[in-house]
């Protein structure tokens, strides 16, 4: 698959005009026509919600498109239920999906309505304690431990994640729960990322559904939604083809019509929580050539770093990279291409064949519309880019400006590092 940007040359030249690299910029049409699918996909399933996961992209303009496609929001922390709710986002609405969690935050998240979903048997007791009486509805987040495989060979690990209730605990929780005024339940798991296949979403799907089965008949608890969460990944790489989420759909569609409606739970609402796969094509990361470096290697080097995209400095991740106006160009030349920042991991390629970069040449970094801007940081002072959107009409809107040193200095409470600064310059 060829990975084409959504943006031209002409598009960002002009932009650049207004907006200096380095920038994330997203696609409206994309984002839309791809939640419109979602939401089609799994219409079957008459309580389908899709929480967006706000950690992935926090930013309400492009959360607010989302919405109106019936999208929810899932939270993992105070500022992510604060954002949500200043939003106009209520109750059910909000799934709060944390862990090792802070009591404030479960007392918060109670406060507004939001379902909470626990991930640890201990956080019964904790959650109780801290807000006095169980909600009516409850999650809890299931770890099978072991290996999860599929038969396309991708595999994860769930045994050595940090998530989740056991099996036993998970039973025993169900009745605890239960003796204590929770009416209606849910169950979350996640048991691999990125998955690009459409056999992930139907195979969890079936796990958590035979599982549901089980827990009602031996505990009564009434299931009132099954969350399939995340895990349904995007092609980083151009050999992949990128998820049919029609087809996934319709894979979870026959799951459940095999195992929840002949045991009378054909009324039991389907949850997911993607945030990659809502929003990571629908971004990218711009940013120009400023250096090139000659030493044992050859280097470009952009005004773009590790702070503005972190994943591949963390993970060793993929991301496509296109030189503006030289799409057609033979990829003859091998680059690194890395970042300023005082670390040898900031690169966003190794070893990288593209075309000839020359000094002032645009580069457009693909898929970074989730779990990019969101992961930045500020080592060495550096700043956080604007986020910009590029509307449907073609117009372009910023939606969150550039940070400032002012911003960088603003919690050194007592300490105005611009007084000090004019006076050392008035010297």
């Amino acid at each position: 698959m060829k990975k084409v940007p959504f943006v031209t040359k002409e598009q960002i030249e002009e932009i650049k005009k207004t907006y200096p690299t380095p920038f994330h910029i997203y696609d409206e049409k994309g984002i839309r026509e791809n939640a419109k699918a979602v939401k089609e996909a799994f219409s079957w399933n008459k309580g389908f919600k899709e929480y967006f996961a706000v950690k992935a992209t926090p930013n309400p303009f492009l959360i607010d498109i989302l919405r109106e496609y019936g999208c929810g929001c899932d939270c993992s922390s105070m500022t992510e239920l604060m954002l949500s709710e200043a939003m106009g986002v209520k109750g059910e609405d909000i799934m709060f999906s944390s862990n090792d969690t802070p009591a404030e935050e479960f007392a918060y998240a109670a406060k507004i309505g939001a379902t909470i979903n626990l991930d640890d048997f201990t956080h019964i007791a904790f959650l109780e304690e801290t807000i006095g009486k169980l909600p009516e509805t409850l999650s809890c987040r299931f770890n099978p431990g072991g290996i999860f495989q599929m038969s396309n060979g991708i595999m994860d690990n769930p045994g050595d994640a940090k998530y989740g209730f056991t099996k036993e605990q998970l039973f025993e929780g169900f009745k605890i729960m239960k003796e204590k005024g929770v009416k209606h339940f849910g169950i979350h798991a996640f048991l691999a990322s990125n998955t690009v296949t459409n056999e992930y979403y139907p195979m969890l799907a079936g796990k958590l559904f035979e599982l549901a089965v089980e827990l009602k008949e031996k505990t009564g608890a009434d299931i009132k939604f099954i969350n399939l969460s995340g895990g349904v990944g995007i092609p980083y790489t151009p050999d992949k083809e990128p998820n049919d989420i029609r087809a996934i759909g319709e894979g979870v569609r026959q799951v459940y019509e095999q195992i929840l409606v002949p045991a009378g739970m054909g009324d039991v609402a389907i949850y997911t929580e993607m945030g990659r796969f809502m929003m990571g094509p629908y971004g990218a990361l711009v940013t120009t050539a400023i250096h090139e470096k000659h030493t044992y290697k050859e280097y470009i080097g952009v005004d773009a770093c590790a702070v503005n995209l972190m994943r591949p400095a963390m993970y060793g991740a993929y991301h496509h990279i296109t030189v503006l106006g030289k799409e057609d160009a033979p990829c003859d030349h091998k680059y690194d291409v890395t970042g300023s920042l005082c670390e040898n991991n900031d690169k966003f390629a190794i070893d990288r064949m593209l075309p000839k970069i020359d000094m002032g040449d645009t580069l457009v970094i693909h898929d970074t519309g989730a779990h990019g801007f969101a992961m930045g940081y500020n080592y060495n002072g550096k700043l956080k880019s604007a986020e910009l959107l590029l509307k449907e009409d073609g117009s372009v809107q910023l939606i969150r400006r550039a940070e400032t040193p002012k911003d960088y200095f603003a919690t050194f409470d007592g300490f105005d590092i611009y007084k000090k600064l004019e006076a050392i310059q008035k010297k």
